[in-house]
This record gives structure tokens, C-alpha cells and sequence, in this order.
């Protein structure tokens, strides 16, 4: 994890808010480039809910879940192609695991809104009901990004 500020810390900021709003408050929350020294670089953040802190179902989620952001350069096998993408997983009870990554029906640079209903569709068992809607900030983080991107790769 890094101290300094990254790109999309204004992003995932806003989707923790507009969790709390809602009342799903991440438990815990943390934005990285901490995978940046490979041969792509990578931005991501993951946001933990759990029952006591964002009213999960306890019998259905016992151990809550994870949500992550993660937008990174280029295509590695078995990875997305370049760009943004949100993925949920199952927190499992033994040392913090979880089980596999699955996409969440938000993408890339989804309005906050749309990343709650998101959730809210998935802890439910339902289809999302709510079209898809992009941030507002949307093309000025896709930049932001980018040029990160661009920087990182030049200094590797």
C-alpha cells in the first residue's frame, strides 16, 4: 500500500460514501499500486463488508464480503483486457481468504450509485433493476489513470 495519493482514491472514496448513505458502511477499505512493480502496473482497491458494520445477512454472509476496484495496463493470461473492473468475493472464516473473484455487474467507471445498487442486487439474490449509469468524474479518472499508468511504466 502506498500514503501518497493515487488516482482513483477520489473514486473509491465516493463509493464508500455512497455505501455508508445507503447503509452498507465498509468495514474496512484501502486503495493500492502495490502490484505496480511487474510487468504491468496496476491500481486497485478493495472494500470489505461485513455483517456488524454493513448490515449484512449474517446467516447468508457470515463472513461478509469483499468488493474490489482494480484497473491496471495491459493483458496478462487469464487477466481483463487493459481498463477498470469491479469484482465481489465470499470472505471465508479461516485467515481472511475468499473464495473466487466473481464480476460484479457494476463496471469500470461506474456511477457510486450504480456500484450500490450493485451490492444491493447481489446481497439481495436479484437482478439489477437500475440501468447502468457512469460517475460523473468518469473521463476525468479514465485520464488520471492513464497518465499514472504512462508514469509508472516509464519508470519500470
Amino acid at each position: 500500500m502506498t500514503t501518497r495519493t493515487l488516482p482513483h482514491d477520489d473514486y473509491i472514496n465516493a463509493v464508500c460514501d455512497a455505501l455508508t448513505a445507503a447503509g452498507l458502511e465498509p468495514a474496512d477499505s484501502w486503495t493500492s499500486d502495490a502490484e505496480t512493480r511487474g510487468i504491468y502496473c496496476y491500481l486497485n482497491a478493495v472494500l470489505t463488508l461485513d455483517p456488524d458494520t454493513s448490515g449484512l445477512n449474517a446467516e447468508r454472509w457470515p463472513n461478509g464480503l469483499i468488493l474490489t476496484w482494480e484497473w491496471h495496463t495491459g493483458i496478462e493470461d487469464g487477466e481483463p483486457e487493459r481498463g477498470a473492473v469491479w469484482e465481489w468475493a465470499e470472505l471465508r472464516d479461516n485467515h481472511g481468504g475468499n473464495e473466487e473473484p466473481q464480476p460484479l455487474t457494476a463496471e469500470s467507471y461506474a456511477s457510486p450509485e450504480y456500484v450500490v445498487e450493485s451490492v444491493r442486487a447481489l446481497i439481495e439474490h436479484r437482478n439489477q433493476s437500475s440501468p447502468a449509469a457512469r460517475w460523473d468524474r468518469a473521463d476525468e479518472l479514465h485520464a488520471a489513470v492513464e497518465a499514472w499508468g504512462t508514469d509508472e511504466g516509464a519508470e519500470s
